[in-house]
């Protein structure tokens, strides 16, 4: 079978839109956050006091949308405001932040575990390591 271009980028946004309306739905339901305020916590676990530049290009968002993504998660109780260098001001998680990061990682680890858990280890190493290749490129590229 010859498998075009077009099929395998297809096949990866459609596996990428089936994850994030499985995961958004579970997060909402069970842990009261939408996949992007997790995926904002899970940057901010790994990269606490992120600048809100940093953390939009890291949730593919722009900095404008991200910055009142983060104005409503301070007023949730999520984050908290902290000084950065100059006028920067940069984010951190609050406790409960940090409980929700980690409420969430289980749901959202569950909802990969269904799809990407049917590959091998060695399976899903090898498609990591072709993605990764293929977005190296395009960055280099592009």
């Amino acid at each position: 079978m010859n498998t075009s271009l077009q099929d395998v980028g297809l096949a990866v946004k459609r596996l990428q839109w089936l994850h994030h309306r499985e995961a958004n739905r579970r997060l909402l339901s069970t842990a009261g956050l939408s996949l992007v305020q997790w995926d904002v916590l899970r940057h901010l676990h790994s990269r606490p006091d992120a600048s809100l530049h940093t953390l939009s290009e890291l949730t593919f968002q722009s900095d404008q949308s991200m910055g009142e993504l983060a104005k409503r998660m301070v007023g949730c109780g999520l984050l908290e405001r902290v000084p950065g260098p100059g006028r920067a001001v940069r984010h951190r998680l609050t406790a409960k932040g940090q409980e929700a990061y980690e409420r969430g990682s289980g749901v959202v680890d569950d909802v990969l575990a269904e799809s990407l858990g049917v590959l091998t280890t060695q399976e899903r190493a090898v498609l990591h390591d072709l993605l990764l290749r293929a977005a190296e490129h395009a960055k280099s590229t592009w």
